[in-house]
């Protein structure tokens, strides 16, 4: 059974907004949606974002930027209302090299939601998650401060 998101009218901004955000916005992050409360995300290649102009390999920076944007945005799925998160600790496996010329996704889930703090897990890959890219463990600060700008409407 896949769990769905607590609060829809949170998630679902939360994951637009993260994308908009000009660092994403300029890495070109897509956000594509969820699987319940696994959220994904999509840069495509671009020679901009290569480290190595020899093999055409993406810089390790984006995969480590995409992992932190995926797990912020699964940590959301969790929240009954707006809060602001900031990360603590992240730490990425990097497995093999990225496909030069491939898209990349990332796919993170939040496995455990504390008072104060939020645990996330996320995989990196081209084509399927079972063959990854990378692998990424985050922990999030949670603030118990709403953020103005982003209150739920009055009914």
């Amino acid at each position: 059974m896949i769990a769905t998101p607590v609060n829809p009218k949170v998630f679902e901004p939360m994951g637009q907004l993260f994308v908009s955000l000009p660092h994403c916005a300029t890495l070109g992050f897509q956000y594509l949606g969820a699987d319940g409360r696994k959220p994904v995300l999509k840069v495509d290649w671009r020679e901009d974002l290569v480290g190595n102009p020899a093999t055409g390999v993406v810089h390790g920076g984006i995969i480590t930027s995409l992992v932190d944007t995926t797990s912020a945005v699964a940590v959301t799925a969790h929240l009954e209302r707006f809060e602001t998160i900031a990360t603590l600790d992240l730490r990425i496996d990097y497995l093999k090299a990225a496909t030069p010329g491939k898209a990349i996704y990332c796919r993170a889930e939040c496995y455990r939601l504390a008072s104060q703090v939020a645990f996330t897990r996320a995989v990196c890959y081209h084509d399927n998650p079972d063959d990854p890219i990378a692998h990424g463990v985050a922990t999030f600060m949670r603030e118990s401060s709403p953020l103005p700008m982003l209150q739920e409407p009055k009914a």
